[in-house]
């Protein structure tokens, strides 16, 4: 079962999204739907209703308690699945930063793909991942995380040039998306 948009705004309440992450959601949905529409333009099938809730609910774990080991957005699966959202959990569940490192966490899917390069371009706008990238490395983090953000970064920049290929599109089309949005 996929919710509706309608069904996921609830969920922002219900699970009390923070206001700055309502934005950032937002955002991301809009840049993931941005893209799909390029995909299928070229005949590449996407679920938008999928990709649309799943970007809408990746980060519904913000304030959800964490049971013990769990992590973002492994929370966010549960729940998800608990509510009987499979299929969004599913894809929510590739979006984390770090998975991209691991060949069977990494996404596959176009929803997966979308979701997981709309959330690394986006801050509370559309900014793009060097930039993002590079908000990450001023936040002064632990060594073995830059070790990830670093090893990440070639590989979302790659995930990045496949969708613009097969979109048939580039960052100035994105750049010009985010100034009108």
């Amino acid at each position: 079962m996929i919710p509706t948009r309608t069904q996921c705004l609830l969920l922002f309440d219900r699970f009390n999204l923070p206001s700055q992450k309502r934005i950032h959601v937002e955002e991301v949905t809009r840049l993931a739907l941005f893209m799909a529409d390029k995909l299928v333009a070229q005949g590449i099938e996407v679920n938008r209703p999928l990709l649309e809730a799943s970007a809408l609910l990746h980060d519904i774990d913000k304030n959800i308690p964490k049971k013990e080991g769990e992590r973002h957005p492994e929370t966010g699966v549960r729940v998800l699945r608990e509510l009987g959202y499979t299929e969004v959990a599913a894809v929510v569940a590739r979006h984390s930063l770090y998975h991209i490192l691991n060949p069977k966490t990494a996404p596959q899917s176009w929803e997966e793909k979308l979701l997981y390069l709309a959330d690394k371009m986006t801050k509370y706008e559309v900014i793009g991942i060097k930039h993002r990238f590079a908000l990450w490395f001023k936040e002064g983090l632990p060594p073995e995380a830059e070790i990830g953000l670093t090893a990440s970064l070639p590989l979302v920049e790659a995930l990045e040039q496949e969708v613009y290929d097969a979109g048939k599109f580039s960052l100035n089309d994105i750049s010009e998306f985010a100034k009108t949005h």
